[in-house]
């Protein structure tokens, strides 16, 4: 197969450009229920804590699922786990459009959308890691922006649809949404440059040398990597970056309500946060391919920590609508360098699978960061104590991240000549 005589451009561009669909598709939807979060609670009469459960019972599942669907691309390939997915997500929205108990919300939003798109910001992630090196991270900033852009769009649609045909009917179409941007974006997908017969950024293939390299790279084992003193810094990293954002992302919209904002402007504070992001991955992806990722990642988490405090005392409009800004600045360039610190240490062979099983330490931090402000709301009638426990973990993973090994002989591959030990 000739390869570029077929395409044009380096068909790993054409991967970027539909996981990025993906990602916005998925993400925007299910980034929304903070937008449905105040009419939810109204129309049911439950209290933050059990509304802010479902969606933390639905980010501890995102853990579980991804492990899975980790295992399944690296075995299968991400276009069929992918169109599985697609259909799941849409089946997911309708059948949450007719509930009307908190255990049914839980089943058919919390597990089912799990189910169907869980699993999906690592099976985009890792593919496309798979298709690039020396542009690695600023693939990675790209494929970010679905997820940020996503959230842009789908907010203020879903704060529309919600009041204009209720929310009912809001999930009902969003349901179909889905199915009409996720299956087609799933049979763009391919495994790797191999597939098509070209070489990582459209280098030229060779069999013979990829394949002494494979077996370089996966000549550790999974136990191994765990064992690793690296795999639990990044554990803890995930852990305490994603109990932060989804303690923002799932709160950020009532607290605006809170202090005076209607729900169209509530919702517009989020979008402004998800567009903010959508630059700074693109910008921090092309830095993270030029300095050392793991201090760019230290000084966006810091940063995110110091903004937590700003939001404890912002109580007028303008205070919220610059802890967006700020904190969408900081997230958004973190979790580009993140994701390819990860690819550094533990190479690409097997790195659906790796990063299915930190996203347990993502899934349980997400689920927690969301519940605990709402017991603490609850309880105290203020998000005050929460936030200064999200800016505190933060600034101990910078200590975390500073440790880890990005050249750690086991994991280590030709590509990483360039990057210092510590």
């Amino acid at each position: 197969m000739n390869y570029k005589k077929r395409f044009s451009i380096f068909y790993g561009w054409y991967i970027v450009a539909a996981g990025t669909l993906l990602l916005a598709t998925c993400f925007g939807i299910s980034y929304s229920f903070s937008v449905y979060f105040p009419v939810l609670q109204s129309d049911f009469s439950w209290n933050r804590a059990a509304t802010s459960g479902v969606f933390s019972l639905y980010l501890v599942l995102v853990g579980f699922f991804s492990i899975l669907c980790g295992r399944a691309i690296d075995r299968f390939g991400p276009k069929p786990v992918v169109l599985i997915m697609g259909v799941v997500t849409g089946i997911s929205f309708i059948l949450t459009a007719q509930v009307h108990a908190l255990w049914q919300f839980y089943l058919s939003y919390s597990v089912l959308l799990a189910a169907g798109t869980g699993g999906m910001y690592i099976i985009v992630m890792s593919t496309a890691s798979r298709w690039f090196n020396r542009k690695r991270a600023t693939a990675m900033g790209i494929l970010g922006t679905g997820a940020s852009l996503g959230s842009v769009v789908m907010a203020p649609v879903s704060a529309w649809l919600i009041e204009t045909y209720q929310w009912r009917s809001a999930y009902m179409l969003t349901g179909i949404l889905a199915w009409i941007l996720i299956i087609p974006g799933a049979m763009v997908l391919k495994k790797d440059p191999a597939e098509i017969g070209a070489g990582l950024d459209g280098d030229p293939y060779f069999p013979t040398e990829s394949n002494s390299e494979a077996e370089k790279i996966t000549a550790f084992s999974i136990v191994e990597a765990i064992k690793s003193p690296s795999f639990s810094y990044l554990n803890f990293v995930w852990f305490w970056f994603s109990f932060c954002l989804y303690m923002v992302i799932t709160h950020l919209v009532p607290r605006a309500q809170d202090i005076g904002l209607d729900p169209m402007r509530a919702a517009g504070v989020m979008s402004l946060l998800m567009a903010v992001s959508a630059a700074s991955r693109v910008i921090g992806g092309m830095a993270a391919d030029i300095v050392d990722k793991r201090k760019l990642l230290a000084a966006s988490i810091t940063a995110m920590a110091l903004s937590m405090i700003w939001l404890t005392s912002a109580d007028q409009s303008w205070k919220i609508y610059l802890f967006a800004i700020l904190f969408g600045m900081v997230f958004g360039g973190g979790d580009t360098s993140l994701i390819a610190v990860v690819t550094d240490v533990f190479g690409t062979a097997k790195i659906g699978t790796m990063m299915g099983i930190l996203m347990i330490s993502w899934g349980l931090g997400s689920a927690a960061g969301p519940y605990l402000a709402g017991c603490v709301f609850d309880y105290t009638g203020s998000y005050g104590w929460a936030f200064i426990i999200a800016c505190g973990g933060l600034l101990l993973s910078t200590f975390a991240i500073l440790r880890i090994k990005i050249t750690d002989g086991r994991f280590y591959t030709a590509c990483h000549n360039n990057v210092p030990k510590i």
